[in-house]
């Protein structure tokens, strides 16, 4: 059913939207329009399936003490998306399900029209650990050894295509795990060679070269009709450890940037966008890498390359996104992993909503994130495919069992989609007035098409009964404790 006739029908609406622990995936969301402004709303318990239900513009309710403003005068940063990384691992097991299943789930994910809206998905130039196996796309010596490979071929470009199919305007992010190996050194005091897939250095010599693969990677994916919105230079540089992996501290990626990457993605004519860092709030407390995307933001010619930075929550606070806006405002901020597993409670959405939902989707955002994008869009029920090294303790947004039929939607999944549900690419962050209390954290934002978005998470055991104005319309809604909510509706 198409939300937009609906919308435009009906003046307004918001969504509503309940957990569901039912693992059929030919059961669909159903929608529900009574009035003006629709909600999406997810409890922290997994009694209920996905659902679209409306309630009315009040013409009753005078302004109450739970009153929330929107403020469209005070604008923040512009949204590109949410969504979710597309693995290898995940390409592999939707590849599993039969292909009528596969539709209908990538359909009620990434369609703007029938479905979540999801936005943004990040996949790995060369494999993660989240592969089928090790490789690079140049893994014998020389750039003329140049291709796109198995992985990429028979997994992720078609599972790509299928998603652009249903979503066109999807952005994609492209991350490398390490380097081709014979561009590599054990550091940069020795200089050895260091054919390993985990650790090493990028050797200075191939600065340009590596700047090149970057660019051939682009071109490829173009080929295949897939546009690449932007990369990091690196994914976790400061990880030595991961089953593919490169360290690269915050001076050599300002060379690569500079020396490499920046010059040889502008010599292409390539407006695919580079942000910086792409790990953790607290720079894995290495003291001498601490505000690594501002320092290199210090070199006029290597920020002149930079969109901004991208960040990961495994370590550290999420102000620091704040902190780094403050030094860099002309800079962008994106949100681009965190992933739920073993060590955190992940299937457990009583625990993992309501934090998930406070620290990436409204924390990020909050802190001048203009995407939010979590890990592995589907993993298998004994969390892989996944590499030796790499983490084999992950839960994946949704999980599916050994049928490849039932699907089990996990906390990121939702989160997710309340988010790219009502806010779309290209809103802006608005301000708001109003009710504040501990427990009740939001977000307003206002849509290209003319319609207001409005995200709230109510950590309270309580019901609160929130108001939303917008000068115009006025109206009211009873928020269960412990739940999550989302409203659209239009000006």
């Amino acid at each position: 059913m198409n939300l937009r006739n609906i919308l435009y029908g009906f003046g307004a609406w918001a969504i509503l939207f309940t957990a569901c622990g039912n693992d059929n995936p030919s059961e669909t969301p159903g929608l529900e329009v009574a009035g003006d402004v629709t909600i999406l709303l997810t409890t922290n318990t997994r009694s209920h399936d996905l659902e679209w239900k409306a309630i009315d513009f009040s013409k009753k309710n005078n302004m109450s003490p739970t009153t929330i403003s929107l403020d469209p005068t005070v604008k923040y940063q512009t949204m590109d998306g949410f969504g979710t990384a597309v693995t290898g691992s995940s390409c592999y097991n939707l590849l599993k399900m039969n292909k009528e299943d596969r539709t209908k789930f990538l359909t009620e994910t990434f369609s703007d029209k029938d479905g979540m809206g999801h936005s943004y998905i990040r996949i790995s130039i060369g494999c993660s650990d989240f592969s089928l196996d090790e490789y690079t796309c140049c893994d014998k010596e020389g750039l003329e050894n140049f291709a796109l490979q198995s992985e990429e071929k028979e997994y992720v470009i078609p599972i790509l295509k299928e998603i652009l199919a249903i979503n066109p305007n999807i952005k994609i992010m492209g991350s490398p795990w390490t380097c081709p190996r014979w561009m590599k050194v054990n550091n940069l005091t020795d200089m050895q060679p260091f054919d390993s897939w985990t650790d090493g250095q990028l050797n200075p010599k191939y600065y340009a070269d590596y700047g090149t693969y970057f660019v051939k990677w682009i071109q490829a994916m173009k080929a295949e009709g897939i546009n690449i919105y932007s990369v990091t230079p690196q994914n976790e540089p400061l990880n030595r450890g991961n089953s593919a992996s490169l360290f690269m501290g915050w001076k050599e990626e300002l060379a690569f940037i500079k020396e490499g990457l920046g010059p040889k993605m502008k010599e292409a004519g390539l407006t695919t966008k580079i942000y910086a860092f792409d790990h953790n709030y607290n720079y894995d407390n290495m003291a001498d890498q601490k505000g690594y995307p501002v320092n290199i933001y210090e070199d006029a010619e290597a920020a002149s390359y930079l969109a901004g930075a991208a960040y990961h929550n495994y370590g550290g606070n999420r102000e620091e996104l704040n902190v780094v806006h403050n030094q860099a405002p002309d800079k962008e901020l994106v949100f681009t992993e965190t992933s739920i597993g073993t060590w955190n409670d992940g299937r457990n959405l009583s625990t993992r909503l309501m934090e998930d939902m406070r620290e990436v989707a409204l924390g990020t955002v909050n802190n001048w994130c203009k995407g939010a994008i979590v890990w592995n869009l589907m993993l298998d029920s004994n969390r892989g495919p996944n590499r030796d090294g790499g983490c084999q303790t992950c839960y994946g947004a949704v999980d599916i069992d050994k049928s490849y039929k039932g699907i089990t939607r996990n906390s990121h999944y939702y989160i997710i989609s309340h988010m790219s549900a009502v806010v779309k690419p290209g809103a802006t962050r608005i301000g708001t007035t109003g009710y504040t209390e501990s427990g009740i954290m939001y977000a307003a934002f206002e849509n290209t098409d003319g319609t207001y978005a409005f995200v709230l998470l109510n950590e309270s055991a309580e019901t609160k009964k929130i108001a939303l104005n917008d000068g115009n319309h006025h109206f009211a809604y009873d928020v269960p404790g412990k739940s999550v909510i989302s409203y659209r509706w239009k000006k």
